[in-house]
């Protein structure tokens, strides 16, 4: 039994949802990039979604190169971060006004 694409498209735009919720409400930048991965799997689910409705493998090497992507972004931010964390003390976005010491 295989879920409707609507129903699928609909889960992923909730999921989406909450990670633009949390993007813009908190100010944790773990939380924030949490979120970010959140809005790309949900982007990536509609791909997924739609390749297999349009019986194709498009949208599924897509999503592999968008993980690839995410992956990259993650070691980066991360990176950031713990550099963020060693000199300011905090991970507070609204503390961290400016790259500059």
């Amino acid at each position: 039994m295989v879920a409707p694409l609507q129903h699928i498209i609909a889960v992923a735009g909730l999921l989406f949802s909450i990670g633009v919720l949390g993007v813009l409400f908190r100010r944790n930048a773990i939380i924030v990039f949490m979120s970010i991965e959140i809005m790309l799997n949900a982007v990536n689910l509609a791909f997924v979604a739609f390749s297999r409705y349009h019986g194709n493998i498009d949208g599924q090497v897509f999503v592999f190169f968008s993980m690839t992507l995410a992956a990259a972004e993650v070691a980066v931010g991360l990176a950031i971060m713990v550099a963020l964390f060693r000199n300011l003390k905090t991970t507070d976005i609204s503390k961290i006004s400016s790259l500059k010491y």
